[in-house]
């Protein structure tokens, strides 16, 4: 067959081998199996570490080889080397010839509606994008305002405003969609100011700090290109006209062609007016928990052993699961080096999540430790689902003392049923220490708290030292997914509203950043399939 590029995978070295290093290996592999090096040349693809024997910690990478031209490669050679063919998929533009009575509406800028809209500008579309909340820097100052004294602004908060939930997180890459996209999108990432590190890394995560920067450049590339970006602009409802989608803002009535919903999976006032639409919804599972914090280097020795602290391995990751209870539990977005942050949108409830900087050089580490919630658990329908999220918010509050101080219980006490031990050793984070301690159990229903505590034993098996008794737990975390799909045809388009497009997170279609910003990828070009500009 002829190839101009091929993949080796399942190179080992050392985890402090350079780069040379593991080229080498690549190449002695390819000349073992005969196959040809003229005009060959190597670059490193993913990498990942192996630390399972933690005194032979070990690097395992993927090297992209390719040719200056395509030349001819036997199915043995490639087998022999343990590589396979390389092709890059990139978005294939198909301009359909139904014509827009206007611009397309794309609600929401997080990762779905930031890359929906961006499609749709760089093909002509001239997109009026819009989100509640605030521009990057004023979201920001809004966030603060809210860690740091307890103010806030429902409209524009952790979760609502430029960029979405995710730009106050780790800014966490990883995902478990197998989509050819997936290495586009990290690209244009990179495009626009995320580290080229993000295109080699297993687990490739950007940092809020830098994430920031990244949609301020996307935005400002869907303006330069005749985009509209309206920010303080919520939708209150819309109507169907003849053809055209009439929205009903905060900010006035706008005219569209088609109408993209990406309104991430915290809007419960928009899922309550789609409702009463003619759109079929269903509520879908989603998790609830807690967040959980360790010190930074205990965490690091536990998977790295006397390695710890080892430049080219960094902070310390973990993903730990259990499936073997009577419903699962699991960690969630792990936040090596970051901070518990407050996350809530509305007032009366407290909501925690993680973040951190591209640096992850802070004190503690903290996950989500989440237990499968169905929808039968919560009443089998939309709003008893919303109704049980936002009723553990508020018990939460209650629980913090109100002002929006956040409950928080030692590992150690919530085992064993008790309360009153002080964090003292690990800090808890949220709010730079808005907490008070409690009692999580009258926070969080025994279907959940059992599951919790077996949770974490499970995973103190797996991972020494997750459930020391001085580690901290955080309430509540309630936003991991939306509770509800909006289901859609196979042209993208809801089913009941054909100039309707549901995408992202909050549409019950994605579950991260990458897998979002695709979802919005490929709704903008089903609506380029369709639409002439």
């Amino acid at each position: 067959m002829q190839i101009d590029a091929l993949l080796l995978s399942g190179l080992r070295a050392p985890f402090d081998a350079p780069e040379s290093e593991i080229i080498k290996i690549a190449k002695t592999k390819m000349k073992r199996a005969c196959i040809g090096a003229v005009g060959l040349h190597f670059r490193l693809y993913k990498k990942s570490f192996d630390a399972r024997r933690k005194n032979a910690i070990m690097q395992v990478c993927t090297v992209l080889a390719y040719y200056d031209q395509p030349i001819e490669v036997s199915e043995s050679a490639l087998q022999k080397a343990g590589a396979r063919p390389f092709v890059e998929e990139l978005p294939v533009v198909t301009h359909g010839t139904q014509p827009l009575s206007a611009r397309p509406l794309v609600v929401g800028m997080g990762p779905a509606g930031l890359f929906a809209a961006l499609m749709l500008a760089e093909q002509g579309y001239r997109p009026v994008l819009i989100d509640r909340g605030d521009d990057v820097k004023a979201r920001a100052a809004a966030a603060e305002r809210f860690r740091t004294k307890g103010i806030l602004d429902t409209e524009s908060n952790i979760q609502f405003g430029a960029g979405g939930a995710g730009t106050f997180s780790d800014g966490k890459l990883v995902t478990r969609v197998n989509d050819p996209f997936c290495n586009y999108v990290l690209r244009r990432l990179c495009e626009f100011g995320a580290p080229e590190d993000i295109l080699i890394k297993a687990k490739p995560h950007v940092g809020t700090d830098i994430l920031r920067q990244v949609v301020d450049g996307i935005l400002n590339r869907i303006a330069s290109l005749g985009g509209s970006v309206r920010y303080r602009t919520r939708l209150f409802d819309y109507t169907l006209e003849n053809g055209t989608v009439r929205a009903h803002t905060s900010t006035g009535e706008i005219e569209a062609g088609v109408l993209v919903l990406a309104i991430g999976h915290s809007a419960r006032d928009t899922f309550e007016t789609l409702m009463a639409h003619s759109l079929c919804l269903e509520p879908k599972p989603f998790s609830v928990g807690v967040r959980i914090e360790h010190l930074r280097c205990d965490i690091d020795r536990a998977l790295y052993g006397d390695a710890a602290g080892h430049p080219a391995l960094g902070p310390a990751e973990y993903a730990l699961s259990d499936t073997t209870l009577e419903r699962g539990v699991y960690t969630f977005c792990m936040c090596p080096g970051g901070e518990v942050v407050t996350a809530a949108s509305e007032q009366g409830g407290v909501v925690v999540n993680g973040m951190s900087y591209h640096a992850r050089d802070g004190r503690n580490s903290n996950a989500a430790v989440a237990v499968s919630v169905n929808p039968y658990d919560v009443g089998g329908n939309i709003r008893s689902a919303i109704d049980f999220q936002r009723n553990l918010e508020q018990a939460a509050y209650i629980a913090g003392g109100g002002e929006f101080y956040a409950p928080v219980q030692t590992v150690g006490d919530f085992l064993e049923n008790k309360r009153w031990t002080e964090p003292s050793r690990i800090l808890p984070t949220y709010g730079g220490g808005r907490v008070r301690t409690a009692d999580l159990y009258t926070v969080l229903p025994p279907f959940i708290t059992n599951t919790l505590a077996a949770g974490l034993r499970s995973f103190d098996r797996k991972l020494g030292g997750f459930a020391a008794p001085d580690a901290v737990l955080t309430g509540v975390e309630t936003r991991t997914s939306s509770p509800l799909r909006i289901l859609r045809g196979e042209s993208r388009a809801a089913v009941g509203e054909d100039l309707v497009y549901p995408a992202g997170e909050g549409a019950g279609y994605a579950g991260g950043i990458t897998s979002a910003a695709i979802d919005g990828l490929r709704t903008a070009l089903a609506i380029i399939a369709r639409f002439r500009q």
